[in-house]
């Protein structure tokens, strides 16, 4: 059994309707295996859910606790800078909000942030020490 993975993501909303439409707007397609309270999309060898904060909280066993957001980043990394762009631009044009636009960044590549309406931060990268396999995939060299 492989340990160091991660096969889900699943991230608090106080919306799911407006959720599942950001998503969208982003070119996201729902997965069939969606339901009334949570919504799920088919990554690249994983899979993202939305799940309302209160429910979130029930279902990890803490009910009433309060959710937050922000302190963890998602990337989605990308080939070349010109990729990035297109990600942030469509990114802010589907609703997220700029944290940080592209630019070079002292580690050598070119990266940018964004949010979700409900504060999860987004990074898109093109790291020049990370290439990416042809499917998109990353493996650390």
């Amino acid at each position: 059994m492989t340990m160091q993975r991660v096969t889900l993501i699943t991230l608090g909303v106080a919306d799911l309707a407006a959720a599942r439409a950001f998503y969208a707007r982003l070119g996201w397609v729902e997965h069939r295996e969606s339901q009334e309270g949570v919504a799920f999309f088919q990554m690249h060898g994983a899979a993202l859910g939305l799940f309302g904060r209160a429910a979130l909280a029930a279902d990890q066993g803490r009910p009433g606790a309060e959710l937050g957001s922000g302190a963890v980043t998602l990337c989605q990394n990308f080939a070349t800078e010109a990729e990035v762009d297109t990600a942030f631009a469509a990114a802010l044009a589907a609703g997220g909000t700029a944290l940080k636009a592209p630019e070079k960044v002292f580690w050598g590549g070119y990266s940018g942030y964004w949010a979700d309406a409900d504060g999860h931060v987004w990074e898109v990268a093109m790291n020049p020490f990370w290439p990416l396999n042809e499917d998109g995939s990353l493996t650390l060299p």
